[in-house]
């Protein structure tokens, strides 16, 4: 349903047909519009009210195909928790077209939970309702604190069940992404030995993505270069909000450096590097403090998938890819210690300042003391040192710990000559009050699911829609879960 000017443009989908399947979404029995994103509708070019129309709510249930849509499955392949799969593929998911929004970017819109495809390995194509809204929440809260994402442009309920551990009412999450090309996608050709089909895919993603890469004499190093930059930027904004995806398989790892598939992704309460939610992940391979190691092992598979893009001599090749995978650490590192920085409100830089974070996680990790609101609070102390008690009151054990800590700090802001209102200013621009709580989560899903209850679901999007702004009413959405409410376990949508 584009309008204004701005039909569908499908690029992906005139790439030869081994990268997809063609198929139009399986249509459900009473879809029913639960929450319409209008500001993203807007800025897409498309009218939020023809969207809400009967018409619309019929495509994005997947009943009505609209003019100019050219409906996909994307094939990829991907390494699920270290063991290659040569062919996943969107299973769940179809990609209606692209459009090219306000800013002149190209988006794809794409509906999941709509229906077997020829990927679904055995799969009913189908999502819950609890899924659905999940992502929603969960990508909504991420673009607004400005951090890479797919976004949620609607969610619409089937009035059909679907059945996973019980009886669940059905739901289609309509998702906007830069693109879907995940590393799987490469990989996915790379293990049929599809050189032709692999120069296809790394142009069309420059073209779209990385158009400077076009106008090097080495383009798909400069691919390389760029995927690992963004993917090393990317990871570093997780662990700076604590947020833990869950399930950092290479098919999750897009080329674009947006955050994709929300499932069992969760943000960590109180501080601990080791903290897991996934039910899946059994061994903790995707434990928040994981996530840059296993990133950095997700682009080596992709680097292996250039090798024949690279060089016409193998060596060559293999040389180039490892000098650029290397460089993920410096992105990372510059990217997590300069936003580190941000949070302690410091200004300049010293050597020491890395240090001096590790210290304060160290003793959060000990203190079992929340991670959002230690640096949430901190920024109040940095104003008036008499809000130093408000931060130690949430080190459950040792407050000692803090109270050293907190000294230093001290110590280091004196070398600053920033005032304290600044210091605030500054601090709570780069800590938010708000995040997706776990619990808070649940009990909107829980409400949706069981009682047909959506009014938590809009209230915690709300919310959320402006992390880093306290307002008065929101309160228990800034507190921490009480323990009968702490949520350690996440399940994956499918």
């Amino acid at each position: 349903m584009a309008s204004a000017g701005l039909p569908f443009d499908n690029s992906y989908a005139r790439l030869p047909e081994r990268f997809y399947a063609r198929l139009a979404p399986t249509p459900v029995t009473a879809p029913r519009l639960v929450k319409l994103n209008e500001a993203l509708c807007r800025h897409l070019g498309l009218d939020p009210a023809e969207l809400a129309s009967p018409e619309g709510v019929a495509m994005l249930a997947g009943n009505r195909v609209a003019p100019g849509s050219e409906p996909i499955a994307l094939a990829y392949a991907g390494h699920q928790f270290g063991n290659f799969v040569p062919q996943l593929g969107d299973g769940r998911a179809i990609l209606l077209g692209e459009v090219v929004d306000s800013d002149g970017r190209r988006r794809d819109i794409q509906l999941k939970g709509s229906g077997r495809t020829p990927f679904s390995r055995g799969g009913d194509g189908r999502a819950a309702v609890g899924p659905v809204l999940r992502e929603y929440i969960v990508s909504e809260a991420m673009f607004a604190l400005g951090i890479p994402t797919t976004r949620s442009l609607a969610a619409v309920t089937t009035g059909e069940p679907i059945w996973r551990d019980g009886e669940l009412p059905g739901a289609v999450l309509t998702r906007v992404a830069s693109s879907h090309i995940r590393v799987g996608t490469f990989q996915f050709f790379a293990a049929r030995g599809d050189a032709e089909a692999l120069r296809l895919l790394a142009d069309h993603v420059i073209a779209r993505h990385y158009p400077e890469a076009k106008e090097s004499a080495e383009p798909y190093r400069v691919l390389f270069e760029r995927v690992v930059e963004r993917q090393a930027r990317l990871v570093a904004q997780w662990l700076l909000v604590g947020f833990i995806h869950g399930v950092m398989n290479t098919d999750n790892c897009t080329i674009s450096g947006e955050t994709i598939d929300y499932g069992p992704c969760a943000f960590m309460d109180a501080y601990n590097p080791e903290t897991v939610f996934s039910s899946i992940d059994q061994q903790g391979r995707y434990a928040y403090a994981h996530q840059p190691s296993i990133a950095h092992w997700n682009l080596a598979r992709f680097g292996e998938t250039l090798i024949p893009l690279l060089a016409e001599d193998g060596d060559k090749a293999l040389a180039i890819a490892n000098e650029v995978l290397p460089t993920f650490r410096g992105h990372y590192v510059g990217a997590l210690i300069g936003g580190l920085r941000r949070k302690l409100g410091l200004f300049t830089e010293e050597e020491a300042d890395g240090a001096l974070a590790q210290d304060l996680l160290n003793a959060m990790t000990d203190g079992r003391a929340d991670f959002t609101l230690v640096f949430r609070r901190l920024g109040d102390a940095a104003a008036d040192p008499s809000a130093d008690a408000s931060v130690r009151g949430l080190f459950q054990e040792k407050p000692e710990a803090f109270d050293a800590w907190v000294a230093r700090w001290r110590e280091r802001l004196a070398r600053e000559p920033q005032d304290g209102a600044g210091r605030r200013a500054a601090m709570h621009a780069a800590n938010p009050i708000y995040i997706p709580r776990n619990h808070r989560v649940e009990l909107a899903l829980a409400a949706a699911a069981e009682r047909e209850d959506y009014a938590p679901f809009e209230e915690l999007v709300a919310a959320l829609a402006k992390p880093f702004e306290e307002r008065p009413g929101l309160e228990a959405y800034a507190e921490p879960p009480p323990e009968d409410q702490r949520v350690y376990r996440t399940f994956c949508g499918t």
